[in-house]
Order: structure tokens, then C-alpha cells, then sequence
């Protein structure tokens, strides 16, 4: 089972990414603190929670407005924005009656959502969650707690994954830390924790008229426990589930009693067939596409083809290596040509740059006449989904970005630009709008300076700013 992740508009032009999976009716899944949709897949027992949980419900899950694949750049921090994001993806997808689950910092969202659409509305599922932000804890800890998030953000803090998953097996604390990394900068962690703090839906808990489960862990270290008892006891016939557990993040430490609680309150049967058909009807996913070829390889290929074949071979051998050591597949490699997907752009990245530091370490063994030079181009895009393979814009361009490198180089999308630019300590030339063969629109292209001294994983002392 594969999710499928597409994009829509909110009234206010912002550009949303969601992602759909299973069959039957739908669940809305309004995302938390920070969120990121490709990486809900990475975690083994998120995985397994999802394909479990979707045999009869059709998840929407979808990355909040500054996060994950979702438009990064943001400066509304409202529960109107939030509900504008909300409306975008039920619009799109032309849900006319849906159950909705809010989690964490979703919950007022969830609730206010609710009353301005009850008839939308089936069932309401709120898990560790509040209904006033300034009531979670003390000023002086919500102060600490904001300089952690913009001093240790993604570089492996114990003390964050403490809160929201402690004992965390070394699995889930890396998973964990690379969400924090891939999810949002520091500062719009920070921005976002701050509005969790700010919100506030008290007067509206007695106007909520849909049928409302509040399930809430006892352990719970973000949210207490006594948030989600409270909230409850003000929404008129809601049912409130006590959970064991100190996890505030679902589908870890006890999920089974998470999707039975679900399961009963949705009246869903583990023997009943779907009644509805899945949202989407096509297979597709996004993405990250690596494409990469041999500057000159057919004048290498005339001069001496025995010993081009044995060097191609040797640098085939080298990049299979990387593709694997960075999580990525290789779809096709006839000729000098390589195509790849990775399960995220970072990882195609560093694998580019560590690719080109190592053929530039063998060529230098080499006679000049029979140097090799790969051009690799990257792409995060749609593409369209045929057993092993794929195809569609989201290949193509990858591949226009190859034709734009130069021997040696690394050229990227605008799409994977807006997921790398703060986050690897590499730096880029924006090289403008180019107009690339059989894609309706121009497209955003950079070029990734691999100047001596610039390493993959190093924080640039300084960063110029670039034209988005």
C-alpha cells in the first residue's frame, strides 16, 4: 500500500500538500505541532499502524501550512489560517460528510472546525489534546522550552524526544530527529509552539453538537492528562477514554488500543466491506528523482569502447554503493544514463554531492583523455506509478535539470530547493526561470556550488540569500 500525495490551494493561495490512503469512508487527519507526509512512511510501525488502521477508512492526512511538503514560508499564525488549510483539502476533494481526528496542537482546530461545519462533520476524534494553550504549563517552562526548540532542533536533543516520546527506542529517536530536521526550520518550530500556547477554544467547547471522542494518554508529557479530562467535561455528551501510555504521537507505544477505541466509536467492523470507493483512482506518489549521465560519453564510446565500458562500470559500481547507503532505488540505467528515486530530497542530495566528490577522487587516477564526468540533475515532483517503474513531469524535469548541469555538477528544482536550502550547509546558485522542453510552465533552477570545503552535513558560517 502506497500513499498518494497530491496538492490543492487555500482560498488565500497557499499551496497545500496532502496525501490520501485505504479505502471507505474518510478520516481527516488534522496534522499536529510540525508534520511531514513522506516521512510517516519511514517509521516501521507508523507504516504498519497505517496499513492496519486504512483496510476500511480512507486517511486525508496533510502537511499544515509552513511545514513538511506544504508552501514553507508563512507569517499568519491563526486559528483562522489553520481552518482556511482545513477547508482547502475537504473543498478539493469534494468530501461532503467525513469524520475528523485532531491531535496535539490540531485539537482546537478540530473543535472550531466542527461548529462552523457540523453537518460536514460525523464524528470528532481528539487525542492529547487541550483546549487552552496557556494552561499546559508554567510561563518559565514554556519559555525554556522555546529556546530548546531554537537551540537543539534536529540535531538529536534527548530532552525533545523525552516529552514527546519517552524511553524512545534508538529506531524512533532518530526517526524522530529527522522529522524535526525535514518537518521545519528551528524558528518555525518555535512560531508554531508558540501559537499552541496562544490558542484557546474554551467558549466553544459547549457549542460543539457532533458526536465527540476525547481519548487521551495518561503519561502524557506535552500535553497533560488533566488537559484532555477538562476539555472533555465541557463538551455536551462527549465520550472520554482514559489511555495507558506516556506517547504523545499516536501510532507509538500502545496503537492497537488507539484504533480500537477509533474502530468502536466510528462503528467501523474488521469483517465489513467498504462502502465507499478510495478517494483516488490513479497511482501516484511524489517523489524525489535523481537523473545523471556522462558528459561526452559518446566521443569516449568512439575513441576506445572497451575501456569506456570498464570505467563506466567501475563508477556504476561506486554509485550503486551511495543509491543504497542513502535509501534510494534505482529505476532504469541503460547506457551512461542512471535514474533514481529517493525517499527524501535530502538523501538525493547528499548522495549527489557525495557521487561527484568520489568520481572527482578517480578521475584524478585517470589519463585526462578518459576522465568521466557525470552531470546529475534533481526533480521532487508527481510522477505516475507502473509496477518498478515510473514516469510523468516529475521525470522529465529531473531530466532537464541533468541536461542543465555541467560536467561534474549537481542541478536542482525549485522543489527541492524549497526542502534543502537551510538545511545541509551547502550553498547554491540560483541560475532563474528556465523554460524546459514539453513542461507547460518555467521552472526554478539551481545550481549546487561543490566548492573545496563545502561538505555535506556542515553548518555554512555564512548563507546568501537567494531568489525564491
Amino acid at each position: 500500500m502506497e500513499q498518494q500525495i497530491r496538492f490543492c490551494t487555500t482560498s488565500d493561495g497557499i499551496r497545500i500538500a496532502y496525501t490520501t490512503v485505504g479505502q471507505g469512508p474518510a478520516l481527516v487527519i488534522a496534522p499536529g505541532w510540525v508534520s511531514h507526509l513522506q516521512l510517516q512512511w519511514d517509521y516501521p510501525a507508523g507504516r504498519a499502524y497505517l496499513e492496519k488502521a486504512t483496510r476500511h477508512r480512507t486517511f486525508v492526512y496533510y502537511d499544515k501550512h509552513g511545514c513538511g511538503l506544504s508552501e514553507r514560508s508563512r507569517n499568519d499564525f491563526s486559528i483562522e489560517s489553520e481552518i482556511r488549510t482545513l477547508e482547502a483539502v475537504v473543498d478539493h476533494l469534494k468530501l461532503k460528510r467525513f469524520a475528523l481526528f485532531s491531535f496535539s496542537q490540531s485539537g482546537p482546530i478540530g473543535i472550531a472546525y466542527a461548529i462552523k461545519h457540523p453537518r460536514r462533520v460525523s464524528h470528532l476524534l481528539l487525542f492529547d489534546t487541550y483546549a487552552r494553550g496557556e494552561a499546559i504549563t508554567t510561563e518559565e517552562i514554556k519559555a525554556s522550552f522555546l529556546s530548546l526548540i531554537r537551540a537543539h532542533w534536529g540535531i538529536g536533543s534527548r530532552t525533545l524526544t523525552n516529552i514527546f516520546l519517552p524511553e524512545a527506542e534508538a529506531e524512533a529517536f532518530q526517526w524522530f530527529t529527522r522529522l524535526q530536521r525535514e518537518a521545519a526550520t528551528p524558528e518555525m518550530a518555535a512560531q508554531l509552539m508558540e501559537f499552541t500556547y496562544r490558542l484557546n477554544v474554551t467558549d466553544l467547547l459547549p457549542k460543539v453538537r457532533v458526536p465527540t471522542l476525547v481519548m487521551h494518554r495518561q503519561g502524557d508529557r506535552a500535553i497533560p492528562f488533566r488537559c484532555g479530562r477538562e476539555m472533555a467535561a465541557m463538551i455536551p455528551n462527549a465520550r472520554f477514554v482514559p489511555l495507558e501510555g506516556n506517547m504523545h504521537i499516536p501510532f507509538f507505544g500502545d496503537a492497537d488500543a488507539v484504533q480500537q477505541c477509533i474502530g468502536e466509536f466510528l462503528g467501523d467492523s474488521v469483517d465489513a466491506a467498504p462502502t465507499m470507493p478510495t478517494i483516488e483512482e490513479f497511482k501516484r506518489k511524489l517523489t524525489a528523482i535523481l537523473s545523471a549521465d556522462v558528459k561526452g560519453y559518446s566521443r569516449l564510446m568512439g575513441e576506445d569502447e572497451a575501456e569506456t565500458v570498464k570505467t563506466i562500470t567501475t563508477y556504476r559500481k561506486i554509485m550503486g554503493k551511495l543509491i543504497q547507503q542513502h535509501r534510494g532505488r534505482v529505476i532504469d540505467s541503460p547506457g551512461d544514463n542512471i535514474l533514481t528515486e529517493f525517499a527524501s530530497v535530502v538523501d538525493a542530495v547528499q548522495c549527489a554531492v557525495t557521487a561527484q566528490n568520489e568520481f572527482k577522487k578517480s578521475n584524478a587516477e585517470l589519463p585526462e583523455n578518459r576522465r568521466m564526468e557525470f552531470r546529475i540533475g534533481i526533480n521532487l515532483g508527481d510522477v505516475i506509478v507502473e509496477g518498478e517503474r515510473i514516469y510523468g513531469d516529475g521525470v522529465n524535469i529531473a531530466a532537464r535539470m541533468e541536461g542543465l548541469a555541467e560536467g561534474g555538477g549537481i542541478c536542482i528544482s525549485g522543489t527541492v530547493y524549497d526542502q534543502v536550502e537551510n538545511k545541509m550547509g551547502l550553498n547554491y546558485e540560483y541560475l532563474g526561470q528556465q523554460t524546459v522542453k514539453n513542461i507547460a510552465k518555467p521552472v526554478r533552477v539551481y545550481r549546487v556550488l561543490m566548492e573545496p570545503g563545502v561538505n555535506v552535513g556542515e553548518v555554512a558560517a555564512e548563507k546568501k540569500a537567494k531568489p525564491r
